[in-house]
């Protein structure tokens, strides 16, 4: 609708431009022109903010007096602690992303990560109204993280694929040799026809929807993920095996793995880096347990119950072989397969005799001559990935990736990948303060997210009141600081008090010696007052004293 001519007459500011706005279009505001785009060859104009009104066909200008829509305000209150924290344990992440990837993209892959650490299940158009209403807004200013910006972002991030593995290969590199690295995968749902990743597991039969795999490499001594990559629901882990190890580039640790990443899926690249080693459980059924006799266990396993244990060498080849017998879980995979074979109603007693020479067993492979318990120990400890292959799914709330095509996916995992090193730095801060001997993680990220600062009349920001047992827990954080303690006094007598004297007359005028308890000195010695004394005194002093029994009887003697 055009606008009227008298109000284009109007008398207003130059570079302005007159607007209609209100539901029958009949209000007119005055808009400053900010400057111009280019479009295809064409400049077209910029428009800025409201500097006034035409109203009764004069121009009207805005005072500054005049308070703004509440829309435009700025936000005065914004989440702090939880984002400080994850910004103190993460910062390290920031100088990984930059050897990378420029300022800008860093910047958004680190608070893409932040945010998906902080709000478990947050999804992508949500990231800009939770980067507007915490700190991350104040420590990262103007950091794109619209609804399009992201979508754009992650398919972006997931093309430039060779930059996502240069950042996993130098997290890799910088593993020490002597640390363990756990591997294992996972499987994502993932429901995309369009993408190559999305498709039928092994346990499509029970969930009935596509997967994604994800293999992890886990330091079992930092307690944090080092590296990941996606590979087709329907691949074997044997098969990703390989390719996992060499792309990330993984030349220097002790591989942990389970029976699904035998030895023989990567032995080229094992053998071409003498600084990598491996130790992996082999399938009972192997033919090297035969060989061997490593079901006759020679000895028991020391500083563990009940365990029992053979080494052998295989000859010929670099690998030594470690067997070992628990009868507590032989007791227990006993009663198991008794309970399905009743069920199923296929007992049979050669059957069970076979079973029971198998039954609480496992044979690890390695190629160090390591002593039987430090072996055994290194092995158990890889229930440490499960653990986090659980967290992942849920706490982190990554059991799904939301995302249609293949690039769109690599970026996304790789920004989950960030998100779950944030969630282990997480816990490890959590257990250092002790607080997970009392709190859940949940808990304790809910306390957190509580703990907001607020900007009043313009001033500067100020923690908002909060309980004392919340306030203690930030302390133990080191968010804010602990209360100063007044010194403890040592026990016992204070220094130099044995040479002090005890003589009467160096106290001050103003102190009075305390009378000592017991009978006075020379009481003793003093006589006895008689009868007559006694009432001679009490003459004097003017007051009769009270007789008794015995003057009564000397009164009656005498009379």
């Amino acid at each position: 609708m055009p606008i009227p001519s008298e109000i284009l007459a109007v008398s207003r500011p130059k570079n302005t431009v007159v607007i209609r706005y209100g539901k029958n279009k009949d209000l007119f505001a005055v808009r400053q022109r900010v400057g111009c785009r280019n479009v295809n060859g064409r400049h077209l104009p910029v428009n800025g903010p409201t500097i006034g009104h035409i109203i009764d066909g004069k121009f009207v200008p805005i005072t500054k007096d005049e308070p703004t829509d509440v829309a435009t305000a700025p936000i005065d209150l914004k989440d702090w602690a939880n984002v400080i924290l994850c910004d103190q344990l993460f910062k390290s992440i920031m100088d990984e992303l930059l050897a990378v990837y420029s300022k800008t993209d860093a910047e958004k892959i680190y608070c893409i990560a932040i945010l998906r650490g902080c709000d478990k299940g947050i999804k992508d158009y949500e990231l800009k109204e939770a980067y507007d209403t915490n700190f991350l807004s104040e420590l990262y200013p103007d950091v794109s993280l619209s609804k399009n910006t992201v979508s754009t972002f992650l398919n972006d991030l997931g093309k430039a694929l060779s930059r996502t593995v240069k950042f996993m290969q130098n997290r890799a590199a910088a593993v020490s040799m002597d640390h363990h690295l756990l591997i294992d995968g996972t499987l994502k749902s993932g429901e995309s026809e369009v993408n190559s990743l999305s498709d039928f597991s092994r346990k499509a039969k029970t969930k009935g929807t596509r997967d994604i795999s994800v293999l992890f490499a886990f330091d079992l001594e930092e307690m944090e993920p080092v590296c990941s990559k996606c590979f087709p629901g329907n691949m074997l882990d044997a098969t990703s095996y390989s390719e996992f190890i060499a792309q990330n580039k993984i030349t220097q640790g002790i591989i942990v793995a389970d029976k699904g990443f035998p030895e023989a899926s990567a032995h080229e690249h094992l053998e071409k880096n003498p600084d990598l080693h491996y130790l992996n459980p082999i399938k009972r059924n192997s033919k090297l347990i035969e060989r061997h006799n490593m079901l006759d266990f020679t000895d028991l396993l020391p500083g563990y119950e009940g365990i029992t244990f053979r080494k052998e060498k295989c000859v010929g080849t670099n690998k030594w072989l470690y067997s070992y017998h628990d009868s507590y879980k032989a007791a227990k995979e006993e009663r198991d397969w008794l309970s399905r074979a009743k069920k199923n109603k296929t007992y049979d007693l050669e059957t069970l005799r076979q079973k029971q020479k198998t039954f609480g067993t496992i044979v690890l492979e390695c190629d160090l001559d390591l002593p039987p318990e430090i072996a055994y120990k290194a092995y158990d400890k890889r229930w440490e990935i499960e653990v986090a292959m659980r967290f992942y799914k849920s706490a982190c709330e990554f059991d799904e990736t939301r995302i249609q095509d293949d690039y769109s996916v690599i970026g996304s995992e790789f920004c989950d990948f960030l998100s779950t090193v944030l969630t282990f730095r997480l816990i490890k801060a959590f257990d250092k303060a002790d607080l997970l001997e009392n709190h859940t993680y949940k808990k304790i990220m809910s306390i957190l997210v509580r703990a907001k600062k607020a900007r009043i009349d313009n001033s500067a920001w100020r923690l908002i009141r909060m309980n004392p047992s919340h306030i203690e827990i930030l302390q133990n954080l080191g968010l804010l600081p602990k209360p100063e303690e007044p010194p403890k006094k040592k026990r016992g007598r204070p220094a130099g008090s044995k040479n002090k004297s005890k003589k009467t007359d160096q106290l001050n005028d103003d102190q009075v010696p305390r009378r000592r308890r017991s009978r006075p000195p020379e009481s003793k010695n003093k006589p006895k007052v008689t009868a007559p004394e006694t009432a001679s005194k009490t003459k004097e002093d003017g007051k009769p004293k009270r007789q008794t029994c015995q003057d009564l009887r000397k009164k009656s003697h005498t009379v």
